[in-house]
């Protein structure tokens, strides 16, 4: 029991209030019949809305010729209808787009039950409705009660007409309001023979068939009632919002059994209504037999279910009653439908479905149909499945009765040959059932009846006759017969349950497999290729595409075989599926004439893609187990989807916040290497400028070096940033000679001594160095680049350069005694912004010379690589590598 205060709104009917205004309002005129004045009573009130200011729009009016209908379209505006040519035929429908493009405050949409041309965006214009609906505008519509689905069979059966159009019954129920356009029958018939309805010949022919008034009366009780359903729905949705206590539905479940035939339909209709005067939910189950085949019209009756606005389940059990019992009561159902069929007399003493169900259901109601044939079947007996047309197979099971009966009977002869048996029967009986194990009942009643006969003629006195002298014969054909059934019977259950569980297995497997392959899978391309095979594979499908969004549109980024290009409708159907996170295409409410059907793969973050298949037979749905053997692969490729553009951001993240912390690196490393230098420039400036005449000449000369050295730093800083910049823009173009290394080496070493007066470096170049092809201006800003790391961490011990050659190579080694780089630094200090520090925590530098030496020996085709410690257990070794040039 809830315990809600009764003072307080209830919290359901205010959220289906707040969701009104999330869609446009639906207004529905309903009569018990064509010509009650439903299409003039709507255009009489849009004249009026007019009047007062609305915006008003007539989307598709049918008047039937009829003048009066007709006036009142004056000075509405009335959309285009769009035609469509489809089989050689014109059509002309709504124009559902011109409609969502002009966008009305209200529009006016005639004849909710027809049905749209073959290659509209929706089968049915209650769907268009829908649409306009979810846009936010208001639609005004009519409906006759016969084109309700849940009063479809209802009809026929009164008036003798078969509804071909209908409406699902929860499209009125969603209906924001309703307006009964009623008359009676009389009224009715004299507009008929008036001609107000239809042309004479046409209405001479309506009275003898639908317009008579046992009929009409009929319609009009249906009409009413339903109508007052409605009213009272929306009366105590109102109370519900406001607080007032009243006597609420006690919350009936209703439970709708169905089965594989046609008949289902009835009782899924029957329960419709049955939870429509209740105002109860309702679901609607199937039970399929362990090891068989979900039939065809367990499909259609199931849709139909859904359409009604009911739940569908399928279950699976050996005992159909015990599993539906057992799925009532977990689910808290109230009621249970089910049809009760007639049955053959040799079944009538067992116990029906229906009557099972009525005697072991505790606390439930049962409703029986009687006349109807929707869960309780009969199957057909064994002697009908004996006498049907044999198949193919059937054939090569009655070959093997007769092999093996031939082998028996050589058998028998030569154990007759070698012994005196007394009776051969039970080598026919072992021949009976190896045929009956692996070919069936049928194949197994062929073997028994050939072993009587054989064992009649070859091994019976009188030999080589059809005789029967022995009443023990007789026994024998029946054992012969009993055992062939029974073993027919236990192994064609055997070979159910073995195809059963082989198809489940290879399920299961592709699962697990797809599963495994998408773990391993971290590019988006990759995961969509990989499900698209095993979506090929498992529905064995024509053709399977899957779809990103890309630029504000849907681009076809996989498909199995590759497929050039989506058509136009094609590609509405994929719009569809993603915008509206639904199925769409083949078999589905929107565009079904396409050639995919295709769903959505939503995560928690929305649709992430979307797939589309090519079914290989289009006249049949997909069977149940891989529909949802499809929904499972498909919520594993949305979830490795997911996970993958998790991870992108999550890298993204991360080099976000890398070139943060080196925009900051930088922001520091330029305020104190470039404020050093400028605060010793101007100071020694303005101390030269002002006290100029009292400073003695040495003084001067120092404060002129200070500046020239401050200046020259400065020179090398600005210097390293432009090559940086360079070298990450990819505009560093080396020029490619032969360069001889001792000179260059040289030349560093001399530039190092001129600009680090206080540091000692000492060379040591091997002979006859082979040249290298590079750029020597970029070698010699390479060295100096090691040697100004060496100076400003080897302290005050000397730096020692080493040139020698090794293999193919050309090795330059800077050495430096400082307190070395640890083992697992040896890679970083070649990265951007890397600053080493002295023993007490100052930072050197601003921590590109390395990586600008990298940089530059890379654009060469040349290496460059730490090791320390390098001298006495201390100190670090900066090596180059260069290529020698060829001969």
């Amino acid at each position: 029991m809830e315990n809600r205060d009764p003072s307080r709104p209830d919290p359901d009917a205010l959220l289906a209030l707040a969701g009104q205004g999330q869609r446009g309002r639906l207004l529905v005129f309903i009569g018990a019949a064509p010509g009650v004045g439903k299409t003039y009573a709507m255009l009489a009130r849009a004249q009026r809305l007019k009047q007062e200011g609305v915006d008003v729009v007539v989307g598709l009016v049918e008047t039937h010729g009829r003048a009066e209908t007709n006036a009142l379209l004056a000075g509405l505006e009335t959309l285009p209808r769009r035609a469509i040519e489809s089989e050689g035929r014109r059509y002309e429908e709504f124009d559902l787009d011109g409609a969502l493009n002009r966008k009305p405050k209200l529009i006016i949409v005639d004849e909710l039950a027809h049905s749209n041309a073959p290659e509209s965006r929706h089968p049915k214009r209650w769907q268009d409705v829908e649409e306009l609906l979810n846009a936010k505008i208001d639609v005004w519509t009519a409906l006759n009660i016969q084109h309700l689905e849940s009063l479809a069979d209802v009809v026929s059966k009164v008036t003798g007409v078969t509804v071909r159009e209908t409406v699902p019954d929860i499209v009125l129920r969603d209906a924001d309001d309703l307006v009964l356009v009623d008359v009676t029958a009389e009224e009715l018939i004299a507009r008929l023979n008036e001609g107000k309805i239809y042309l004479p010949d046409t209405a001479r022919l309506a009275t003898q068939k639908f317009f008579t008034k046992r009929n009409l009366t009929a319609l009009r009780e249906l009409a009413l009632r339903r109508a007052a359903d409605r009213v009272d729905d929306l009366m105590i949705e109102q109370l519900r919002q406001s607080a007032i206590q009243g006597p609420w539905a006690s919350g009936e479940r209703l439970l709708v059994c169905v089965g594989d035939d046609k008949a289902s339909l009835d009782v899924v209709r029957a329960g419709g209504r049955l939870a429509t005067a209740l105002n109860a939910d309702w679901c609607a189950a199937y039970v399929r037999g362990a090891g068989a085949e979900e039939g065809k019209g367990a499909d259609e009756a199931l849709t139909l279910a859904l359409s009604l606005g009911a739940t569908t389940e399928r279950l699976t059990g050996r005992d159909r009653a015990e599993v539906i019992l057992s799925f009532a009561r977990r689910e808290n159902f109230t009621q249970v439908v089910v049809g009760r069929s007639p049955r053959p007399r040799w079944r009538r003493f067992s116990p029906s479905l229906a009557e099972r169900l009525a005697r072991d259901a505790k606390q439930i109601d049962v409703h029986m149909l009687t006349g109807a044939e929707a869960a309780d079947k009969p199957s057909p007996s064994w002697l009908a499945r004996l006498l049907r047309r044999p198949r193919n197979k059937d054939w090569v099971g009655l070959g093997a009765a007769v092999g093996a009966v031939v082998v028996a009977v050589a058998v028998g002869e030569a154990l007759t040959s070698l012994i005196s048996l007394p009776n051969l029967s039970m080598i026919f009986l072992a021949a009976v059932l190896v045929v009956a194990v692996q070919f069936g009942v049928r194949a197994a009643m062929a073997a028994a009846l050939l072993s009587f006969l054989a064992d009649d003629f070859f091994f019976i006195p009188p030999l080589y006759k059809f005789t029967i002298a022995e009443p023990k014969e007789f026994f024998s054909l029946v054992v012969f017969i009993a055992a062939a059934a029974l073993a027919g019977w236990l192994a064609g259950r055997a070979k159910d349950q073995e195809r059963l569980a082989r198809t489940s297995e290879s399920a299961t497997l592709a699962l697990f497999d797809l599963s495994r392959r998408l773990s391993g899978a971290d590019a988006i391309d990759e995961i969509l290729e990989t499900a698209v095979v095993y979506v090929q594979k498992t529905l064995k499908a024509d053709s399977v595409a899957m779809l990103t969004p890309e630029s504000g549109d849907l681009a076809l980024t996989a498909s199995w075989p590759p497929l050039d290009a989506l058509s136009a409708g094609e590609s509405g159907a994929a719009r569809w599926a993603f915008e509206k996170r639904e199925a769409a295409g083949w078999r589905t409410g929107t565009l079904p004439n396409t050639r995919f059907q295709f769903r959505p793969l939503v995560t928690a973050r929305g649709v992430i893609a979307v797939c589309g298949f090519a079914p290989s037979a289009p006249g049949q749905g997909l069977p149940a187990m891989l529909d949802h053997t499809l929904a499972l692969i498909l919520d594993q490729t949305a979830i490795a989807l997911d996970r993958a553009a998790l991870s992108h951001e999550a890298m993204k993240a991360s080099s976000l916040e890398a070139n943060e912390r080196l925009r900051s690196t930088l922001l520091a490393s330029l305020s104190h290497d470039l404020r050093t230098p400028l605060a010793s420039i101007t100071g020694a400036v303005t101390t030269l400028r002002q006290f100029d005449a009292t400073l003695s000449a040495e003084k001067r000369q120092d404060l002129l070096t200070g500046v020239e050295e401050e200046t020259a730093r400065l020179t090398r800083f600005i210097a390293n940033l432009l090559d940086m910049s360079r070298i990450e823009a990819g505009a560093l173009q080396p020029k490619r000679e032969l360069v001889d290394p001792a000179d260059v080496v040289q030349a560093a070493v001399e530039r190092a001594r001129r600009t680090f007066a206080g540091c000692t470096f000492q060379t040591s170049v091997a002979r006859d160095l082979p040249y290298v092809e590079a750029d020597a201006g970029l070698i010699e800003q390479v060295l100096f680049n090691l040697l100004d790391n060496a100076q400003k961490y080897g302290g005050d011990k000397p730096v020692l350069i080493h040139a020698r050659a090794v293999g193919r190579e050309v090795v330059v080694s800077v050495t430096d005694e400082g307190p070395g780089i640890k083992p697992a630094d040896l890679e970083t200090i070649f990265e951007k912004f890397y600053q080493g520090g002295k023993s007490d925590g100052r930072k050197l530098g601003v921590g590109l010379g390395l990586s600008i030496a990298r940089g530059l020996l890379e654009a060469m085709g040349g290496r460059v690589w730490a090791e320390s410690p390098a001298v006495r257990r201390r100190g670090t070794r900066l090596l180059i590598a260069l290529p020698s040039a060829k001969e």
